[in-house]
């Protein structure tokens, strides 16, 4: 299966043990959309069992043009990768897709230099059997919903994310701080990668909740109404009553998620 475009709710084909819905919209102001994701799942069942469950969402930046070709060439960069890999370790090779998707984006912006300053942020999971392996790139956001409990497992790489990891601000006070946009991490944008890699892999529970999404979705949408969106709803409702939410309180940036139900 190839990777999603980023303006197509695609008919996905999941296997049996999660239900998974992945939905974007270009928002209330903004002329186009430079968020991009992906799902993919090998159809061998072996493969299955060695790679399990794909899914990434990029939020592209750079001007008109460049944004939505850093997050689309990030997201079909990664799934390739990822889907060829030959190791046994998806962490690994998480890290690999995510490093090389790095690089394509530098190269095709230095082919390219009318897209200079092009780059994404970029958060991409595997689901494998019954555990969680991740990397994070940017202020695009991992969430794990367990037992009534929204947790936000990635950490933003912003200005006002290392302000809050200090203790000289509050989480509360970051979502209104003028600043909050800064990025300290993006693919693409320097020559140095920094990412958010994991020693080992989270376990999961069956009914758990995963939500992959970009700042046009947290940065209108609290935690705790993220939670109560997904309570008694399917996965593609839950996305829909999201979306809708941030559109009401203005829509001013692109907003995708993805969701993740174990069963």
């Amino acid at each position: 299966m190839s990777p999603s475009p980023a303006n197509d709710r695609a008919l996905l084909k999941v296997r049996p043990g999660a239900e998974v819905s992945c939905q974007t919209d270009i928002g209330c102001h903004r002329e186009n959309n430079e968020d991009s994701f992906g799902y993919w799942e090998p159809e061998d069942d072996q493969q299955f069992l060695r790679k399990g469950r794909l899914a990434v969402v990029a939020d592209g930046m750079g001007g008109y043009e460049g944004g939505q070709e850093a997050s689309r060439l990030a997201v079909e960069s990664i799934v390739s990768s990822y889907r060829d890999s030959n190791g046994a370790d998806p962490q690994v090779a998480l890290a690999a897709a995510i490093q090389s998707a790095h690089e394509l984006i530098r190269q095709y912006g230095l082919e390219h230099p009318q897209l200079r300053g092009m780059g994404t942020t970029c958060t991409t999971i595997a689901i494998v059997q019954d555990s969680l392996y991740y990397v994070h790139v940017g202020d695009t956001r991992l969430y794990l919903v367990r037992d009534g409990q929204i947790t936000q497992v990635t950490r933003d790489h912003s200005y006002v994310g290392r302000l809050v990891e200090a203790g000289m601000i509050t989480r509360e006070d970051a979502e209104k701080h003028p600043q909050r946009n800064i990025l300290t991490a993006a693919l693409g944008t320097s020559t140095d990668l920094i990412m958010e890699s994991p020693g080992r892999p989270e376990p999961l529970q069956s009914g758990d909740v995963l939500v992959i999404c970009s700042d046009g979705l947290w940065g209108q949408v609290r935690d705790p109404e993220i939670l109560e969106a997904l309570a008694g709803k399917s996965a593609e409702e839950a996305g829909h009553t999201l979306i809708q939410l941030a559109r009401e309180r203005g829509g001013p940036d692109n907003i995708t998620v993805e969701i993740l139900r174990l069963s």
